[in-house]
């Protein structure tokens, strides 16, 4: 059974499209809550990077009494070592892998596609990132964290071993607390992943000092 297309929000450059991010929102968000900082990454025109922010399915989220949001996984309890659901994170990152597909089939190289995730997003973005089959141009994890750590080094695929990652969290941030941002970090730097650390002092959210740091990333990774 092939998984249903996640829907999604596109920001296109004003050549063609050369490159593409597939940037992951968090939860209860949706692909609308990042799109807009597109104009801000003030990316060359020339590198031809097109972005996608793809929707995340709605399901019912345990902690927040069951309600119905935009979510990659359940969250059942709080707990460093079981926040997420992995069984949604597979299911999510399933999702993910086939939008990677279809860049790919539309003539954009799986190495000039970059797949970045906020929160919960982040937590595909790594999950998927290093378990993908063909090698990507970078991966980046914002305020998130990892699932399932621990087996890591078993499921992750040999293509995105030399992938570069970008992890970036705020210093006070109060929802993911700092510590897992760089729990993570340290797992795939001590796996032997090309990974690199960022903080910033800001809270569960993005600041223009780490939007300027991504886009030289992205410019670095896409040239």
């Amino acid at each position: 059974m092939s998984q249903p297309a996640l829907p999604y929000v596109e920001v296109n450059p004003d050549v063609k499209a050369k490159a593409t991010v597939i940037w992951l929102h968090g939860l209860g968000d949706s692909g609308n809550g990042f799109a807009p900082i597109v104009p801000d990454l003030k990316l060359p025109s020339e590198l031809g990077i097109r972005f996608v922010f793809p929707h995340a399915p709605t399901r019912p989220v345990t902690i927040n009494n069951g309600m119905l949001m935009r979510a990659w996984y359940d969250i059942t309890s709080l707990d460093f070592n079981h926040r997420a659901d992995s069984q949604g994170v597979k299911e999510s990152s399933a999702f993910v892998a086939n939008l990677i597909e279809q860049e790919i089939a539309q003539g954009i190289p799986a190495n000039k596609i970059v797949l970045a995730g906020f929160s919960q997003g982040g937590v595909i973005a790594l999950n998927l990132g290093t378990r993908y089959e063909k090698t990507l141009a970078g991966i980046m994890s914002m305020s998130s964290y990892m699932s399932e750590p621990e087996k890591l080094k078993e499921e992750a695929h040999s293509a995105n071993k030399s992938t570069p990652i970008f992890v970036a969290h705020g210093t006070h941030d109060d929802v993911v607390p700092v510590f897992m941002g760089n729990a993570a970090f340290k797992v795939l730097q001590s796996n032997g992943y090309q990974v690199t650390w960022h903080e910033y002092a800001m809270q569960h959210n993005v600041c223009m000092q780490q939007l300027n740091d991504i886009s030289s990333w992205l410019q670095e990774k896409l040239a």
